[in-house]
């Protein structure tokens, strides 16, 4: 039997978090719980849930009978997170702000904090799994396929991994679900929250408007044709069909498809735009990616893998090569990828180990 230890649950307020905690205290761990408050900007709005989050991991504090302690990480996370996220954005990339929260603030600032506690480890609901072989820690995919988040876990070293823990990892989300209600807690039913804190339910571009400068500029289709004009090509992502003002014409042969963003020029400040799903400027065999960062700390050999362009899709088959030196990794796909976008992340598998990944810089 596993010797009692000392564990800082990050307790969200939500249901996996929870369990988690719940999971950890009956092995007969010490458990203590942290909230963490990472955006306080505009709370009064209604559109950040925090106090009420906080109040939801009090209560299941208070069930499972764990001390609970507020944080406050909004100065580290808007130098770490936000900044890097604007910069991202007004470059004319799409960012994923999950994967460096996760990197700077829940496995960096929140770890950090956890150590000082005299914690041995840190515990979060992530679906997804540590596993120690050969005194090497391995990111794994969690078992319930709809829930892994090892896409978003893929920046994590050797040091982090090796105190952190994902109780839920092993289980299915409705198992979670009616772990959740069996033990009483009071949010077993609360549903999933959406999108990242400072954003949470506002309209994205309204969001982002605050922050970011307007340069409006010309949308094209793919025959050069100017169809209408955009607000800033900061405030648009690849693949993006809703929002464009440009819903009602037709093509040439008089269908009305729908319109998708395919590129952008920031040269010139043009947004193209193409009809049709699966129209070839949407589709990529190929993409570059830097920023690189390995689980293990070595990078992996060149050869097959599987291999996600965003969260929730498949592995898909592809090659690695270096891109000239070891900075840069080119990936090419067995079967073209739709909507490959630079700032999105970009993460490698062998089967389910997470090997970890790079930023998208180009896709073609």
């Amino acid at each position: 039997m596993e010797r009692k230890r000392r564990i800082v649950v990050g307790l969200s307020g939500g249901v996996d978090s929870a369990v988690a905690a719940w999971l950890l205290k009956r092995q007969g761990h010490e458990v203590v719980g942290i909230f963490m408050k990472n955006w306080e900007d505009d709370d009064e709005t209604g559109y950040c849930s925090s106090n009420e989050d906080f109040v939801d991991a009090a209560a299941v504090a208070d069930v499972i009978g764990i001390e609970i302690e507020h944080v406050n990480f909004a100065a580290d996370y808007k130098d770490r997170v936000f900044a890097e996220f604007l910069r991202e954005y007004q470059a004319g990339r799409t960012p994923n702000p999950d994967v460096l929260c996760n990197a700077e603030i829940k496995f960096k600032a929140f770890l950090d904090h956890a150590l000082r506690l005299g914690a041995e480890s840190i515990a979060t609901g992530h679906y997804a799994r540590v596993r120690e072989r050969d005194g090497c820690f391995e990111l794994l995919k969690g078992l319930d396929p709809s829930k892994d988040q090892s896409y978003f876990l893929h920046r994590l070293n050797q040091a982090q991994l090796s105190r952190t823990r994902f109780p839920v990892g092993e289980l299915h989300k409705t198992e979670v679900r009616r772990l959740a209600a069996e033990i009483g807690l009071p949010n077993a039913r609360k549903k999933d929250s959406t999108g990242i804190c400072f954003i949470g339910e506002r309209p994205f571009r309204e969001f982002l408007q605050r922050y970011l400068s307007q340069e409006p500029g010309p949308i094209r289709a793919d025959d050069g044709r100017e169809i209408g004009r955009h607000v800033g090509l900061s405030f648009y992502t690849l693949g993006q069909r809703q929002g464009l003002g440009i819903g009602g014409l037709k093509s040439g042969g008089g269908l009305h498809e729908p319109w998708y963003v395919a590129r952008k020029d920031m040269a010139t400040h043009t947004l193209w735009v193409v009809q049709g799903h699966d129209h070839p400027w949407l589709l990529s065999s190929r993409l570059v990616a830097d920023d690189l960062s390995w689980v293990s700390g070595a990078p992996p050999a060149v050869g097959a893998y599987g291999a996600k362009t965003r969260y929730r899709q498949a592995d898909a088959d592809c090659s690695l090569q270096w891109s000239g030196s070891q900075d840069a990794v080119a990936l090419n796909f067995a079967t073209p990828q739709w909507a490959v976008t630079p700032g999105q992340s970009a993460v490698l598998y062998d089967a389910e180990v997470c090997l970890g990944g790079g930023v998208i810089a180009t896709a073609a």
